[in-house]
């Protein structure tokens, strides 16, 4: 009798084991599932004749974007990488091209023959996907004052000299594209402040303010655009860009209002977020506080906003791309759709040949960019309308590419 109920104990202990064990592997594997799949950034060689309406692209008005490139390439050491994963080689490989790209006719069939002649497309994938998010931002524009009044009451501040920013990939590989920033107290690095914190006041009486602006609203969307332009009360203008982040990760503001239902996800736009804030003054800070990272400006004196590659940016023909996969000063074509605004229903095809100029804290992942659609209400409205699935090539000159090949082949 003891041994049979020594059994039954051990077969019901056995059961529930394996239960449990199943049970546990059925966890794990939904866990999995949830998990995010590791970005892994893949290059496959291409034709011209892969890219959808190459040949009908106008490249006369890509041309500026390629020289304005070409010319800050020019200036760099042979040895400088063009950074992204090191796949573009360095500026030693561009020299020739750039020099000549610089005397080129702004006719897009020279223009077109001197890219089919000199550069080899590679489609950029994101672990064998080809398909990434593609949206767009624009130069914003505000109303300000040197002098703050009750119109004039939110500042816009010039970067605090206590904020160190530190480029994690200078001290590690692994960590490319990857920076922080704080501020040091007793010898080690603390978080700066977020913007909460700096919006109730952290950063007052330390005359770091360019230019006061009348709508808070207005300076959250600066912050996310990074250049504006501001006219002042006085009749004049300035132009500011970005100088410096806190280090605090960007959050979009968006989630909270679809989560909250204040806003559906399929009308989820700039505009409508845009919209919500100003509809609810009331609520509008603490939403805006969500995002934590606070942009830090530079008064420009240039004719237009300047990207991460510092180069002047060119509308609707430069790109802002994540830093840490692609480089900066190549070009890159573009295949997505946009829409003229957010009432809009029908998409158009945008088929288009870019450089990558810029960056930006939303911007993360091997297959992922931000087109610059420029300044001005219908700039607003594309760049605001914009959320849409697409894909890419990069442009390598051909010395580049058959390395590239020679490589993967070995």
């Amino acid at each position: 009798m003891v041994r049979r109920l020594l059994d039954r104990k051990r077969s019901i202990a056995l059961v529930v084991g394996l239960l449990l064990a199943a049970s546990a592997l059925l966890v794990w594997v939904f866990l999995e599932d949830e998990k995010p799949k590791k970005d892994r950034l893949q290059l496959t060689e291409a034709q011209f004749s892969d890219l959808s309406a190459w040949g009908d692209d106008e490249l006369d008005q890509f041309l500026p974007a390629l020289q304005l490139s070409c010319k800050k390439l020019l200036k760099l050491p042979d040895a400088r990488s063009l950074g992204g994963n090191k796949i573009a080689g360095t500026s030693a490989d561009w020299k020739e091209i750039c020099t000549q790209a610089l005397d080129l006719p702004a006719q897009s069939s020279a223009i077109r023959s001197f890219i089919e002649k000199n550069f080899t497309p590679f489609q950029v994938t994101n672990d064998d996907d080809p398909q990434g998010l593609f949206t767009g931002y624009y130069e914003a524009s505000l109303q300000g004052s040197r002098t703050q009044s009750d119109v004039y009451k939110t500042p816009l501040y010039l970067r605090p000299s206590e904020l160190i920013m530190v480029h994690l990939g200078r001290f590690r590989d692994s960590l490319k594209g990857q920076r922080i920033a704080g501020v040091v107290k007793n010898g080690e690095l603390y978080p700066f402040a977020d913007r909460k914190k700096i919006d109730d006041g952290a950063l007052a009486d330390k005359d770091l303010e360019i230019v006061w602006v009348d709508s808070a609203v207005d300076a959250f969307f600066l912050h996310i655009q990074g250049s504006g332009r501001v006219s002042l009360d006085d009749g004049s203008a300035l132009r500011v860009g970005y100088a410096a982040q806190n280090g605090h990760p960007y959050f979009a503001i968006g989630k909270t209002l679809i989560n909250d239902g204040e806003v559906p996800r399929e009308k989820m736009s700039m505009q409508a977020i845009r919209d919500w804030l100003e509809n609810n003054p009331e609520k509008a800070d603490k939403l805006m506080q969500e995002n934590a990272s606070y942009i830090f400006f530079r008064e420009l004196k240039t004719t237009g906003p300047i990207g991460a590659q510092g180069v002047e940016l060119t509308p609707e023909r430069s790109l802002a791309v994540d830093r840490k996969w692609m480089p900066l000063g190549v070009p890159m074509w573009l295949e997505t759709e946009v829409f003229d605004g957010p009432a809009e229903t029908t998409a158009k095809p945008f088929n288009r040949l870019l450089m990558a100029q810029d960056t930006g804290g939303a911007i993360r992942g091997p297959v992922r960019g931000d087109v610059f659609w420029g300044n001005g209400e219908a700039a607003y409205s594309r760049a605001g309308a914009m959320k849409s699935e697409g894909k890419y090539w990069i442009l390598l000159p051909n010395d580049v590419a058959k390395r590239h090949l020679s490589k993967n082949n070995d």
